[in-house]
C-alpha cells in the first residue's frame, strides 16, 4: 500500500491526478453529484440481458442539492465530488468509513477495485441498512481510497475502459458490456 509521502509524490510526477484531500494514507472520497435513484421498474423482472430493462430501474438525476435522504432499505448511487485518474502502475481499492457503517450507511457494495487507467468520477453504491432514514450532505465524505502500487513491469499507455469517464451517467451499462446472444440465454 502505498504511503501518503508516495501518493504525494506521484501527484507531483503526475502518476495520479487529485484534486481532493489525503486522509492518512487514502484519498479522501467525499460525495458529489449527480445522485442516481432507483426506482420500481414498469415490470416485475429485470432482465439484466436486456439494456433497456436496466434502465428501467433509474429515475431522473439529482443534480442540485445540498442534503438528500435515504430511506431504509434504499439503494442510490452517488458520484464522488473530485474526479480521479490512477496511472498503469497505480490501482486503488475503495474502503467505506466505519463511522458510517455504524449507523448502517454502506458505502460501496461490489468490488473496491480501481484499476490502472480509471479515469473519471468513482461511483459509490450507498445502501442504508439501518432502521431509520439518513440525511446525507453534499460534500461529506463517505470512504477513502487505498493505493497500490503494481508490482513488476506494466505498460505505461493503459487502454481505458470504454466506461471510464462517463459525465453524470451512473447507471449499470452491464448489458452494453457484457451482451448476451440467444444461443446463450
Amino acid at each position: 500500500m502505498l504511503s501518503a509521502e508516495s501518493i504525494i509524490d506521484l501527484i507531483d510526477q503526475g502518476s495520479i491526478v487529485w484534486p481532493g484531500q489525503l486522509r492518512g494514507d487514502g484519498l479522501l472520497l467525499r460525495l458529489g453529484s449527480p445522485l442516481q435513484p432507483l426506482v420500481v421498474p414498469g415490470t416485475e423482472v429485470v432482465d439484466l440481458a436486456e439494456q433497456s430493462s436496466i434502465d428501467d430501474l433509474y429515475g431522473e438525476p439529482v443534480t442540485e442539492w445540498n442534503t438528500h435522504d435515504v430511506r431504509p432499505g434504499e439503494l442510490l448511487l452517488g458520484a464522488v465530488a473530485e474526479p480521479l485518474r490512477l496511472g498503469a502502475g497505480v490501482m486503488g481499492m475503495i474502503g467505506g468509513l466505519s463511522h458510517l457503517a455504524r449507523v448502517g450507511l454502506v458505502v460501496h457494495v461490489t468490488s473496491p477495485f480501481v484499476l490502472p487507467g480509471w479515469t473519471g468520477h468513482l461511483t459509490l453504491e450507498l445502501v442504508n441498512t439501518g432502521p431509520a432514514a439518513l440525511r446525507l450532505h453534499h460534500g461529506m465524505p463517505l470512504a477513502r481510497l487505498l493505493l497500490f502500487a503494481l508490482d513488476g513491469p506494466h505498460a505505461e499507455d493503459v487502454a481505458p475502459h470504454s466506461f471510464y469517464g462517463r459525465e453524470a451517467d451512473l447507471k449499470s451499462r452491464y448489458a452494453d458490456e457484457f451482451p448476451v446472444g440467444p444461443d446463450r440465454r
